[in-house]
């Protein structure tokens, strides 16, 4: 009985989340806003990912939920460059809910635009939960190894846009590049693999040349 319980329990937090996940999906849409939940470990450099993207998009408008434990730090980095950006600190949660999202994307007024949703720095929890994004945006780096498509498949399977960051220490570790796209193919067929450097800023062109498409669909 008390596992049947459990289930039970997990079944109605997935459900309301999902619930208020697409009422924010919705609205964001129909406020001509594309949302992207970008995801990856801590020190992949997501928000030096985000900082190299956002320079790029010219005519496009960005906004920015930075998503973190404790402290504010890449959000005043992002608010010195002229980003409209807004802190979430969840006190010790590993990902940001939905909740939590649409309490910031009312504070946030948003319109027009480009919605980048930096969860919190965790390959396992921020794939399980829908947060009213339009797309996954996965931030893997060659420093973690090439065998995280295996570790942590869900975050992997569920991504829109791979990032394969910090390309050139590529010469200087032991990654094995084959390896990871046989994991990475295994179970996403379709999201591309962009290789990047937030250092030497090659790759974030043709991320942004996506990111585009997308909005023009």
């Amino acid at each position: 009985m008390s596992e049947n319980r459990e289930i039970e329990i997990m079944e109605s937090v997935y459900d309301k989340n999902d619930e208020v996940a697409s009422k924010i999906n919705a609205e964001l849409t129909k406020k001509n806003i594309y949302a992207i939940n970008v995801m990856g470990a801590p020190g992949v450099g997501k928000t030096t990912s985000l900082i190299q993207i956002i320079k790029r998009l010219e005519g496009i408008t960005p906004y920015v939920i930075e998503g973190d434990i404790e402290a504010d730090f890449d959000t005043k980095t992002l608010q010195s460059l002229g980003v409209k950006a807004i802190q979430i600190n969840t006190g010790g949660a590993c990902h940001l809910d939905s909740p939590l999202i649409g309490n910031a994307v009312e504070e946030l007024n948003l319109e027009n635009g480009v919605l980048f949703i930096e969860n919190i720095g965790n390959l396992v929890c921020p794939a399980e939960f829908m947060i009213g994004e339009h797309a996954k945006m996965l931030i893997s780096t060659v420093t973690e190894g090439s065998d995280k498509p295996y570790k942590y498949p869900l975050a992997f399977e569920k991504a829109n846009i791979i990032l394969l960051n910090k390309c050139d220490l590529l010469p200087y570790v032991d990654f094995d590049e084959e390896f990871f796209m046989k994991g990475v193919r295994a179970l996403n067929k379709t999201a591309p693999v962009i290789k990047v450097s937030g250092k030497t800023e090659e790759g974030y062109d043709e991320v942004v040349a996506w990111i585009r498409a997308r909005i023009n669909l």
